[in-house]
């Protein structure tokens, strides 16, 4: 099997080659790339790559994901995160292969207390849950198609979450974090080893070709998730200047972009597909933690 993924240096696609490298052989491009067009401001580009290379499976970890940013630059965010998606699906189709293509929570309003299904009415709230809106659209044009909406991702390998709240209980004797937004941290690491567990799977049952939810299990607030980190640094003797962490709303941190109050994904209809039996956001967290303590 000849795989070719786009996104190879963001955090899911820097563990997608790790993940997917026991399917076949791995063509890896990224904006820069030099030998392939990995650019998703160039649709053309992209889409020749895929001419060239006749892959067997495309996988798309690249986008516009700065969702502040894409509130000034609407255009460039529906061309990485739709136009490109469109051009990629119409050569996936012509050569009859599997896409995979990674969208967001934030395609809904983030209303209400329980987990969106697959089938809910989708309402963003800002330019990027918009053009991620229309990527899938875009995506769904090749048959063989694997959508996979996930929320609140990480990785040790980066900046992430976990990261700033340990430069800034360092820094600081107070810190105040958004406490009435619910979602589950997924690692990066849990989107490649799920997505190449369901390209598997999808080799001999093209009927499950459609759009999943992707989360680790579980929910969280991103106070909690916060406690969680201290507690964590605190037991591995890792110095900290904080002696107060204050709850507040979202309103406390205005952005440009909306975000959504309600994160959580029901992931059912994924597990039941694939058999697989998602993890506690927790464990990933904690293992994430280990690795950038040191410990």
């Amino acid at each position: 099997m000849h795989i070719l993924l786009f996104g190879k240096n963001g955090q899911v696609g820097w563990e997608l080659q790790r993940a997917l490298l026991p399917l076949g052989r791995i063509t890896a491009v990224d904006f820069d790339s030099t030998d392939y067009c990995g650019d998703f401001s160039n649709p053309e580009g992209v889409a020749e790559t895929v001419r060239l290379l006749r892959p067997d499976v495309i996988v798309n970890a690249a986008a516009h994901t700065t969702v502040d940013k894409a509130e000034s630059e609407r255009d460039f965010a529906e061309r990485l995160n739709a136009t490109s998606v469109a051009a990629l699906a119409k050569e996936a189709e012509a050569l009859g292969v599997w896409l995979v293509h990674y969208s967001t929570d934030y395609v809904f309003n983030g209303s209400g207390e329980k987990p969106w299904v697959e089938t809910d009415p989708t309402a963003p709230l800002n330019v990027y849950g918009e053009t991620k809106l229309a990527g899938e659209l875009a995506a769904a044009l090749c048959s063989r198609h694997l959508i996979f909406r996930t929320s609140w991702v990480y990785a040790a390998r980066g900046a992430n979450f976990a990261k700033t709240m340990l430069r800034l209980a360092k820094e600081r004797n107070e810190i105040s974090v958004i406490n009435d937004q619910f979602g589950a941290p997924t690692g990066a690491e849990l989107l490649a080893d799920c997505t190449a567990h369901a390209i598997r799977i999808a080799q001999d049952k093209p009927e499950v070709a459609g759009l999943y939810h992707l989360i680790a299990a579980g929910t969280t607030t991103w106070f909690d998730y916060a406690q969680r980190v201290f507690a964590t640094a605190d037991a591995a003797g890792v110095a900290l200047a904080v002696t107060k962490v204050k709850a507040v709303p979202s309103s406390a941190f205005p952005t440009p972009a909306k975000r959504p109050l309600n994160s959580r994904l029901d992931t059912s209809k994924f597990q039941r597909t694939f058999g697989m039996r998602l993890p506690n956001w927790t464990i990933g967290v904690d293992r994430m933690l280990a690795e950038i303590l040191g410990k």
